[in-house]
């Protein structure tokens, strides 16, 4: 056999590192890597401009590998390209992000390479994927990222972003529902800085993909409006060098180049290839395999040393040459911009530009009070004023979510400026370019209704995986929206909310706690929050005669307290049941029973305060406890204990004015008014 060329050599590295590193695990999928490998090698060998040295360049491109099975495949790469490591600041350090012994210990505990790619555990891995579809969602973020900053930043002979983003995708990736709404968006956007390089490979885990997805692809994507390209041989780089250039040379629209692909290709036994998407091949067929490679059969994790001088060559040569370019010219511009550049600066490092919460609203007491989806809308309009790259919008709810910025534009294929997004009736698609915007430094915020985020809950949950600060603005919170009935009144959501680990679930009973709990939320930059709003208007309370709305950062606080001090009983409610709570509160206090009254916007903010200031609002001795909240009582015994009883809801709802469906369900002050009693008689 004849001395394979350097670029094979390296391709079939990548294939050889992904196959040992599955072997040993006993887990993975290796065949995709394998088939993977030469656009992977084509790609980041001769177009991304990226510098391994400096991996969080902000100009850099963004490569996602949406097909997050393949993950091998994401990490042999970042191996041989030499990408360091970076610290929790990102600064490079000494080391490579992805080591050997990174690789030799995929799938196992403490090793950045797990099963699939997880945003943070090390350079290179610009985002979260796995579950299919949301890698690409997350491009097309990305994507819009680089538009909404060159129009923002970018001056005349100050191109800092250009920035493209490309994806590799699978059948699987554009099965998902999200791909759809994704790719619909970004045509409709005109996208032509986003590329995804569809394996076509007509595999999936359960056979052929002919079982359930007979679609012609490249006719689906041109209604969208992208540029559809093909290229029969997944091992031909020229062809594939020729569509990648043609796909840049592009850009009115995005561009999808379909790859066709034989999954493992290069293992001589084809009947295989159904193992290779799922499991391990088996050492017998790996053996087959390296020598129809040409490799040494036994060699384990062998990387020669042509192939990581070549990469060091190659991408690594050339992206220090871009990245070195790049920073001589902001270096110029920051002379001419300087307020500009000032506030790239402090995007980069994840703060908040200074002055921020100047524009957050105090409101004053009032009776009839806020919708607090209308305070929401307030307090945003603030907070954009002194926060140049706060910007969103909603899935086509924006008159309902209360979610237009005043005195900006639409962002719009026509004008990338906009802070206003339009992200048309897609929920799921809506969150996961939200997380794609906030991974390129820009502060998100995507809106519906509470009921929605059964459609979002995959990309919401990215968000917290990732931590990302993405901001979900969640209106029609309750039975409290009415007419519209059980399909849009959420029970059992925001329990299903708090359960997922790292989301703030925050549901402000005023217009001030909405203030205070935006001012709160913007500064927590490694979690994302679900702010849960009214339609129905809710008082907004005297300050004078409450505690501070200050206090809500805390989590929970003493709104009342009991005349002298010394409570028998303690109400707790959050949200629209808060002036509920309150009016019980008033009542019994006029009947001389002595009840302290809590306010509970979030219950993760309560859960990180220290043991002394929790006791010191829920103290342990008093077991009579009632909650209000009109949704079910799941999560909230940890508050109640073994004697609380709790009013809201055990059903669906039911379509009718909101006060009568309060009265119906019995969410009101004479039923809250009967269980603290009758707490204090079981107590």
């Amino acid at each position: 056999m004849s001395t394979p060329s350097i670029e094979q050599l390296a391709i079939n590295t990548i294939r050889t590192l992904s196959m040992d590193a599955v072997q040993k695990a006993n887990s993975g999928h290796p065949g995709t890597p394998m088939a993977l490998a030469p656009v992977a090698y084509e790609l980041w060998q001769r177009h991304l401009r990226y510098d391994p040295s400096e991996p969080l360049w902000p100009g850099r491109d963004r490569f996602v590998l949406s097909c997050g099975h393949a993950s091998m495949l994401l990490y042999s790469v970042l191996h041989l390209a030499g990408v360091r490591r970076v610290d929790h600041h990102g600064n490079p350090q000494d080391g490579l992000a992805i080591t050997e012994g990174d690789i030799k210990n995929f799938r196992q505990l403490g090793s950045p390479c797990a099963g699939h790619p997880e945003y943070g555990e090390a350079a290179g891995i610009e985002t979260t994927t796995g579950p299919l579809g949301q890698g690409v969602g997350n491009s097309v973020g990305m994507a819009l990222a680089a538009r909404w900053l060159a129009a923002h930043y970018n001056r005349p002979g100050f191109e800092l972003f250009d920035f493209r983003t490309y994806a590799l995708c699978s059948d699987g990736d554009l099965m998902e529902g999200i791909s759809g709404e994704a790719a619909s968006l970004a045509g409709h956007l005109k996208l032509g800085n986003l590329l995804w390089i569809y394996d076509d490979n007509s595999i999936t885990i359960e056979g052929e993909t002919e079982l359930a997805f007979s679609e012609d692809v490249a006719k689906r994507f041109a209604g969208y409006g992208w540029n559809t390209l093909r290229v029969d041989d997944a091992n031909d780089l020229a062809a594939i060098g020729r569509a990648i250039e043609a796909a840049k040379q592009t850009t009115d629209r995005p561009t999808i180049i379909i790859l066709k692909s034989i999954i493992g290709y290069g293992a001589p036994n084809k009947a295989n290839t159904h193992a290779a998407h799922g499991a391990p091949l088996g050492a017998d067929e790996v053996k087959l395999t390296k020598k129809f490679y040409g490799w040494p059969e036994d060699a384990q994790f062998l990387v020669p040393d042509e192939v990581r001088k070549h990469f060091a060559e190659g991408v690594g040569r050339r992206g220090q040459a871009a990245r070195e370019a790049w920073e001589r010219k902001l270096a110029e511009y920051a002379k001419s911009f300087p307020k500009e550049a000032a506030e790239l600066r402090t995007m980069w490092a994840g703060k908040l530009p200074e002055g921020w919460d100047k524009g957050i609203p105090t409101f004053p007491a009032d009776a009839k009070g806020l919708a607090s989806r209308v305070s929401s809308g307030k307090v945003l309009n603030g907070l954009a004023k002194h926060y140049p790259w706060l910007i969103g919008g909603s899935a086509d709810l924006a008159p309902s979510t209360m979610t237009l910025l005043e005195h900006t534009d639409s962002l719009s294929s026509h004008n990338y400026g906009g802070r206003n997004l339009h992200f048309g009736i897609r929920e799921h698609g809506m969150a996961a370019v939200c997380n794609g915007l906030s991974l390129c430094g820009i502060r998100p915020y995507g809106a519906t209704f509470f009921v929605f985020t059964d459609y979002m809950r995959p990309a919401l949950r990215l968000s917290a995986i990732m931590r990302r600060p993405v901001i979900y603005v969640l209106t029609h919170d309750s039975i409290g929206l009415g007419e519209d009935g059980p399909t849009h009144q959420p029970i059992e959501h925001l329990s299903a909310c708090r359960a997922i680990p790292q989301l703030d679930v925050i549901r402000p009973g005023d217009a001030n706690e909405v203030a205070e709990c935006y001012r709160t939320a913007i500064q927590r930059m490694h979690h994302p929050a679900a702010m849960v709003l009214s339609r129905q208007n809710l008082p907004t309370l005297d300050r004078t005669k409450f505690a501070p709305a200050s206090l809500c950062g805390r989590g929970a606080y003493v709104l009342a307290e009991a005349p002298g001090g010394k409570p028998q009983a303690i109400v707790m409610a959050t949200g629209s049941e808060l002036d509920i709570a309150v009016k019980a509160w008033e009542k019994l206090t006029a009947e001389g029973i002595a009840v302290r009254l809590v306010s509970v916007p979030c219950f993760e903010w309560f859960d990180e305060q220290d043991d002394a200031y929790r006791a010191s609002v829920l103290p342990r001795e008093i077991k009579a406890r009632v909650a209000v909240e009109a949704g079910v009582r799941q999560c909230w015994d940890r508050f109640l204990g073994e004697h609380g009883r709790f009013v809201g809801m055990s059903t669906f709802g039911g379509s009718a004015p909101y006060a009568a469906l309060y009265k119906h369900f019995g969410i009101t002050p004479e039923h809250v008014i009967a269980e603290v009693k009758a707490a204090l008689g079981r107590a």
